[in-house]
C-alpha cells in the first residue's frame, strides 16, 4: 500500500499546487460552459465530469516544457490525470513517460503490462502506448497505475489512472476512452505552444 499512498500524495500535491495558485491563476485554461475548462493552447476541453470522475484541478504541470494538466478523482480512491505536452521534436512515448516509470519502480511497483491500443473510430484510430504497474494487492484487489500516451497533432496527450482491479476496470476504461476521444476531437489540428 505504500506506493498507492505515494501516488495519492503526488496527485494531492498537484492539486494543492494548483489550488495554491488558484485554478484560474494560469492563462493555460479558460472557463467554458457547464463548468468545463478549455486548454487555451490546444483547445482540449476538461469537463467538470468524465463518467464517474469529478475534476479536482487544472494547471501547469511543467512550465518549462509547456505541459499542463487536468486532475480528476472518483469514489474509492480512483484518480485520473490528463497531461498535455507540446511536441517540440520527435515523439517517443516511453521517454515522455519515463519519470513516472522511475517513480513506480523506485517505490516497488511491478510492471504488469505494456501494449499499444487503437482507440477511436475504425476509419482513423489513434495509436496509444500503454504501460501498467501493479503497486499493491489487498485481498481480491490489485492496485494499479496505468500510463498512456499518444501523439495527437502537435501535442502529446498523456493519461495516468490509479485504480483497483477488477473493481474499477470499467471506470478506468471509460476515463481512458473519454480522454482520447476528446483529444482526437479537440486538439488534432491545434498549433503547439511556443
Amino acid at each position: 500500500m505504500t506506493s498507492k499512498i505515494g501516488w495519492a500524495a503526488v496527485v494531492a500535491s498537484a492539486i494543492s499546487i494548483a489550488s495554491a495558485h488558484g485554478q484560474d491563476a494560469t492563462d493555460s485554461f479558460a472557463d467554458a460552459a457547464n463548468g468545463a475548462k478549455v486548454h487555451s493552447a490546444s483547445g482540449f476541453v476538461c469537463p467538470q465530469q468524465v463518467g464517474h470522475f469529478e475534476r479536482d484541478a487544472v494547471g501547469e504541470r511543467d512550465p518549462e516544457a509547456g505541459a499542463d494538466f487536468c486532475a480528476y478523482s472518483a469514489l474509492d480512491g480512483v484518480y485520473g490525470t490528463i497531461t498535455l505536452v507540446p511536441l517540440k521534436g520527435g515523439y517517443d512515448p516511453k521517454a515522455m513517460l519515463a519519470q513516472g516509470f522511475v517513480v513506480q519502480e523506485g517505490t516497488g511497483g511491478r510492471m504488469v503490462g505494456e501494449t499499444t491500443m487503437l482507440l477511436g473510430p475504425k476509419s482513423a484510430p489513434l495509436s496509444v502506448y500503454v504501460r501498467t504497474y501493479e503497486t499493491a494487492k489487498l485481498e481480491a484487489l490489485h492496485y494499479k497505475i496505468l500510463f498512456a500516451s499518444a501523439a495527437v497533432g502537435p501535442w502529446a496527450a498523456e493519461v495516468t489512472i490509479e485504480f483497483a482491479d477488477p473493481r474499477d476496470n470499467e471506470n478506468e476504461a471509460d476515463f481512458l476512452n473519454a480522454a482520447y476521444a476528446g483529444a482526437m476531437a479537440e486538439i488534432a489540428g491545434a498549433a503547439p505552444a511556443k
